[in-house]
């Protein structure tokens, strides 16, 4: 069983829940004055299947990256022989299913997502991982997509009132895989990957985060703007978000730190969420 958890990663799919939980707190908190009623059942039942959907993604990443974990991470549960590779296959397929067959329970829109979600995992960790950009869209979607998941809990309106915080985390999220990726271009150079760096250039990379990030700090005053979150509060607190963005873009534009503009990326898609949830 403890290899089996360990095949999930459990930590990154724990996290993953978390995210939904905020998802649904800020859509309750934004939307409570109308008709929504919050439900400690159904917000249990849709963390879980964010939890499940992730296991289920790193596991198949697992078992697609056998080869390579064998000689780089070797005391993973399938090169270390602790589960079978066709195990750890029927594994992630049963976590997806359970995830998804849970989520459309909930509500169709919850099962769109989940399943939807389930079948860009597979293809990532299949294909999509080793193609130039496109692999960190896909990333940087599913994790916004842990957020939007949450508010999916409430319909229609949840997803519209989130759909702001999902956009600046795809775009925070883009911008700092490519900066992760210019941090790791030598190792990529080395295991043969084609990433967006190797391709373009560093510098151009680098002018590429930089005006994804800027894109995530043009949307960030669109909530109260139009009205969704009317909280001053959540201004003032999405300004240091801004701020933190700005900083890392000029660290990885002027500075050259690839590393510490990722922290700073990190730090930044924080305020924004605390700036979500205080402004509701």
């Amino acid at each position: 069983m403890r290899a089996y958890l360990q095949l999930m990663r459990y930590g990154n799919c724990s996290m993953a829940a978390f995210a939904v939980a905020i998802g649904v707190l800020i859509a309750y908190n934004i939307l409570k004055n109308g008709s929504i009623i919050f439900s400690y059942y159904d917000t249990g039942l849709v963390c879980l299947v964010g939890f499940l959907v992730t296991g289920g993604g790193n596991a198949i990443n697992d078992y697609f990256d056998v080869d390579i974990d064998a000689i780089n991470k070797p005391l993973r549960p399938i090169p270390s022989g602790q589960i079978k590779l066709l195990n750890a296959l029927y594994f992630s397929l049963i976590l997806f299913a359970l995830g998804t067959l849970l989520a459309f329970v909930i509500n169709p829109i919850c099962g769109i997502i989940a399943l939807f979600n389930s079948l860009l995992l597979i293809y990532y960790a299949r294909t999509l991982k080793r193609t130039m950009l496109v692999g960190n869209i896909a990333v940087a979607y599913l994790t916004g997509s842990t957020f939007l998941f949450g508010g999916a809990l409430f319909g229609l309106e949840g997803l519209e009132v989130l759909l702001v915080l999902f956009l600046l985390a795809t775009f925070a999220t883009v911008a700092r895989e490519i900066v992760k990726d210019i941090e790791d271009i030598e190792g990529d150079k080395k295991d043969g990957a084609s990433t967006l760096p190797i391709k373009l250039g560093v510098k151009s990379s680098a002018y590429i985060a930089a005006s994804i990030g800027f894109i995530a700090v043009l949307l960030s005053p669109l909530p109260y703007l139009q009205s969704i979150i009317p909280s001053t509060t959540y201004l003032y607190i999405v300004a240091l978000a801004d701020v933190f963005f700005v900083i890392a873009a000029f660290e990885i534009l002027v500075m050259n730190d690839a590393a510490k503009s990722s922290k700073l990326f990190k730090i930044a898609m924080a305020f924004a969420l605390v700036s979500f949830l205080a402004g509701g």
